[in-house]
């Protein structure tokens, strides 16, 4: 049998919040990051509109951004961890972006190397999932087979994300994918967000050593690739994301269904498109199919954080007693890469 996998504590860092109980709190008010931008100036001539962490000097780029968004993350889920784990048998799984204009080439090993400077006291290791919007899940995904095997005590599945580089947010404009008014600007575009998440998962034996009570179990996680991708010459039906999701509801009692949701979708009509047709396909595993909170209109779209952001807000719906019921559903969708991955969260008891 199978070890339970159980979220015991979360970070993060976004434009809303330095800590996790202060963004999700933000997000439930509504409160939105946007901002302009301090120099990047659209086609129209006005101001980039960003989610912009606004503790941080703009002049901080590249991994020195990403590091002083990560880390505090790291810091705050790891803060639950009064018994280390024995030696080697606490690792990191990090959620990455993938390549673009803007991001340094290095930026993995480059993390690493300072995660390891860092931390070299408690992740005997760790693994890099650079896929987008979707490798916040993949990393829990493989975080909760190393757990669920037994090689693991205690994994911290984190992810770590900035589109505010100069060049990124040029190459956004010309992809016609920047939420604004110039005319190579979107309005169906995004805005670009920054954010670090983490979250601490922990076998059951762990969580009584720590004397802990879980914010949530993993019930499930699937992955399936997509081949009719962004930004290609093919129309997408969600088969990518479908197979996904019946992956994950494959573990789902027959009785049972979702009854809240979280995800990435940011105003691309794409990704609209593409969950509308996996709805349909799997619509029998849901309460409300249409009932979903995606927070990019708080934080902006944050990517490889958002699906661990997601499931800190769906851990803290039930803690704070607002969530529909006791199964949450996380699913991203990396649209220009083919990942797409979906979780579910057992948030709480069935009154």
């Amino acid at each position: 049998m199978t070890q339970p996998v159980f979220i015991a504590a979360m970070g993060a860092s976004t434009a809303v919040g330095r800590g996790a109980w202060e963004s999700a709190a933000a997000v439930r008010a509504g409160i939105s990051g946007f901002t302009e931008h301090p120099y990047m100036i659209d086609t129209a001539g006005e101001p980039m509109r960003a989610a912009i962490a606004p503790w941080l000097d703009i002049a901080l780029t590249g991994a020195d951004r990403f590091e002083a968004l990560l880390f505090p993350a790291i810091d705050e889920a790891m803060a639950a961890l009064s018994t280390l784990p024995a030696a080697g048998r606490c690792a990191l799984a990090l959620a990455l972006p993938g390549p673009r204009p803007g991001l340094p080439d290095d930026i993995s090993a480059v993390l690493t190397q300072r995660i390891a400077r860092r931390y070299k006291s408690v992740f005997g290791s760790a693994a890099v999932f650079a896929a987008g919007h979707a490798s916040g899940l993949l990393a829990l995904q493989a975080a909760c087979a190393k757990l669920r095997q037994g090689t693991l005590d205690a994994c911290v599945v984190a992810g770590v994300e900035s589109w505010i580089e100069p060049e990124t947010l040029e190459w956004l404009e010309a992809e016609d994918q920047l939420h604004g008014a110039g005319p190579l600007n979107n309005a169906w575009g995004f805005i670009p967000g920054e954010a670090g998440a983490a979250l601490l998962l922990v076998t059951e034996r762990m969580a009584r050593a720590m004397e802990i009570e879980s914010l949530a179990g993993v019930l499930s996680v699937g992955s399936a690739n997509e081949a009719k991708c962004m930004k290609t010459k093919t129309v997408c039906l969600g088969e990518g994301l479908t197979e996904a999701l019946r992956q994950t509801f494959s573990l789902l009692p027959k009785d049972k269904r979702v009854t809240d949701i979280y995800c990435d979708m940011n105003g691309e009509p794409y990704r609209a498109d593409e969950y509308g047709f996996a709805v349909l396909r799997t619509r029998e595993h849901f309460e409300s199919a249409s009932d979903f909170v995606a927070p990019a209109d708080c934080w902006g779209d944050v990517s490889a954080a958002g699906a661990l952001l997601h499931a800190m807000l769906a851990c803290t719906a039930a803690r704070k007693g607002y969530a529909n019921g006791p199964l949450a559903l996380v699913w991203g969708s990396s649209a220009e890469m083919s990942g797409r991955a979906a979780a579910i969260l057992v948030t709480g008891q069935e009154g």
